[in-house]
């Protein structure tokens, strides 16, 4: 009976759908009740048989008073049963519950002597719980059948001659349960109101709580939150990839994800100052401007910290000042275009003419020559200035390769036998913009020509796939050249760096600018044996993308 007693107390109903019309309120508040009718039953039960119970407790009726007794404690197990089961809904099973503790307490009152014994005044605890639950009528309702309850036996026990009546205190007694009703009616609406406003303000709470979390996590600035004690409350995802994916969570110390960042808040609480400070995770890791600012909220000592990936932001500022000096070289462009079509001119006239000796005729091609390399400096600078963001689509790479071979063998004089291709798997995809793609690849294999010293020995593959060191495609541009020297491969990449007299310099520089606008990595890799590879890391293409 204990262990069934105990499973009341601490379960809930077991097939019940808590919606909004069977609040888990509604089902919390019968338990209550539930629990008060078992304790109620049993006392009544005990104390009867106890010797030292109270004796007016069954002394007009002793059987009529034991069996009801027993029968009570069976019907509030049976009422505790419909509970655990969720069936019927509350307000049903409040309805017989009320009936059972009028009828149980009635017989009770009467068989202990009637109003006199006060055991009517149980039945105000009843009807206050029935107002509770459900207000209005069913209240007052109730209240009238208890009352009546009460006069019926009071008019039995005067016809019976059992024991003296008191009729005014019965009247009394129904008066206390109709005001028990209406005052119980009144002050359940409010807490109910009360209750609702309070749920509705949860729920608000919540989901605000929720889009808070999910702006903090998918923010591209990391997020953490210590306490004075340096425990970190908070970290969000982008905090926890910069720092390096560490072993730590809420509750851990800071210096568990970061020491050097621990050492920074430490330095902050000292000086007291709001400032940025950049630092590395780890050593090969990028370089974290971090913000540190008093929470503002809890208690003294907690801190906000805020994270950023310092390479993103000197990226981003870099972007910003070429697209700038872009504007203005182009507009320089512009203005020098004009004078120099008119020193060309200029030089190609004074060419043609018959009296020119062999010296001026020499600085004459000088000019020529400087001119046009000038014109084509120009020429990549606009070309810089007005290029378009890309266009990327999936291209079968292997098709597409053979096709710009050919055109590079018709168009750019190279020799068929000195490009070869090898694609594995051949149904390998790519993503890219084909005419920005065509242009690097074209100037990559342009540029392996001309640094070559004997172009008759001039090789160069293109070897694509996927290697199990990436999990993307791959694209090498390999030529059998003297290879660049590792001094010089560090500049390769920079705008106007040649070691040719007649080179530009923006060659490499342009692939670089049309491989980062279609999300191409591209890098020089130094041959073992000589010769240089520059590979294309091309971002993963879905399998749903259709191919073109």
């Amino acid at each position: 009976m204990s262990a069934w007693f105990d499973a009341i107390l601490n379960s809930q109903p077991g097939h019940v759908s808590r919606t909004a019309s069977t609040g888990e309120a509604t089902w919390r508040s019968l338990r209550l009740f539930l629990i008060y009718r078992i304790l109620l039953a049993l006392a009544l039960l005990f104390f009867f048989y106890s010797p030292s119970g109270p004796g007016f407790l069954g002394r007009f009726d002793p059987v009529l008073y034991g069996f009801t007794a027993v029968l009570y404690v069976g019907l509030t197990l049976i009422s505790a049963l419909f509970w655990y089961w969720g069936s019927p809904s509350p307000h049903q099973q409040t309805y017989l519950i009320l009936l059972v503790d009028i009828l149980a307490i009635t017989l009770l009152m009467h068989a202990s002597g009637g109003i006199e014994s006060g055991l009517g005044m149980l039945l105000a605890v009843s009807i206050s719980v029935c107002s509770t639950q459900m207000g209005g009528r069913p209240a007052l309702l109730f209240a009238a059948f208890a009352t009546l309850a009460i006069l019926i036996e009071q008019i039995y026990a005067d016809y019976a001659q059992l024991f003296p009546i008191h009729f005014p205190q019965a009247g009394f007694l129904g008066a206390v349960f109709f005001a028990t009703a209406i005052l119980t009616m009144v002050l359940g609406g409010r807490a109910r109101a009360s209750e609702e406003l309070a749920a509705e303000r949860q729920q608000e709470l919540g989901s605000l709580a929720r889009l808070n979390e999910y702006i903090i996590q998918h923010m591209q600035t990391g997020v953490l939150a210590v306490d004075e004690e340096n425990r970190i409350l908070l970290m969000n995802d982008p905090a926890w990839r910069l720092l390096g994916m560490p072993e730590a969570h809420a509750g851990s110390q800071l210096r568990s994800a970061s020491p050097e960042l621990d050492r920074l808040v430490a330095q902050w609480r000292r000086q007291h100052r709001s400032t940025r400070q950049a630092f590395r995770a780890e050593p090969q890791g990028p370089r974290i401007r971090t913000h540190i600012r008093p929470l503002g909220v809890g208690r003294v000592g907690d801190v906000l910290l805020f994270l950023e990936d310092d390479t993103q932001i000197q990226r981003e500022a870099q972007q910003m000042k070429l697209a700038s000096l872009g504007r203005l070289t182009a507009s320089i462009a512009h203005e020098i275009r004009n004078p120099l079509g008119a020193i060309s001119h200029a030089s190609q006239l004074f060419d043609e003419s018959p009296e020119l000796d062999p010296g001026d005729r020499r600085l004459t091609e000088i000019i020529k020559t400087n001119a046009d390399r000038v014109n084509r400096v120009i020429e990549n600078v606009l070309q810089l200035s007005r290029r378009k963001p890309g266009n990327p689509t999936a291209i079968r790479l292997k098709p597409w390769l053979e096709r710009l071979l050919a055109d590079l063998v018709k168009t750019q004089g190279f020799d068929p036998s000195s490009l070869h291709l090898q694609i594995e798997p051949a149904d390998l995809r790519i993503f890219a913009d084909t005419e920005q793609l065509r242009q690097v690849v074209t100037n990559l294999c342009n540029n392996a020509r001309e640094h070559h010293p004997d172009r008759a020995r001039l090789q160069i593959n293109l070897v694509g796939g996927r290697v199990s060191e990436f999990n993307h495609p791959l694209l090498d541009i390999i030529d059998n050249g003297p290879g660049i020297p590792p001094d010089v491969a560090r500049q390769i990449f920079e705008p106007f760096y040649t070691t040719r007299n007649e080179g530009t310099g923006l060659g490499l520089y342009i692939a670089k600018e049309l491989c980062e606008t279609n999300q191409i990595r591209l890098e020089y890799i130094p041959g073992p044996t000589g010769g240089s590879c520059f590979r294309l890391h091309f971002t993963h293409l879905n399998e749903e993308i259709t191919a073109s």
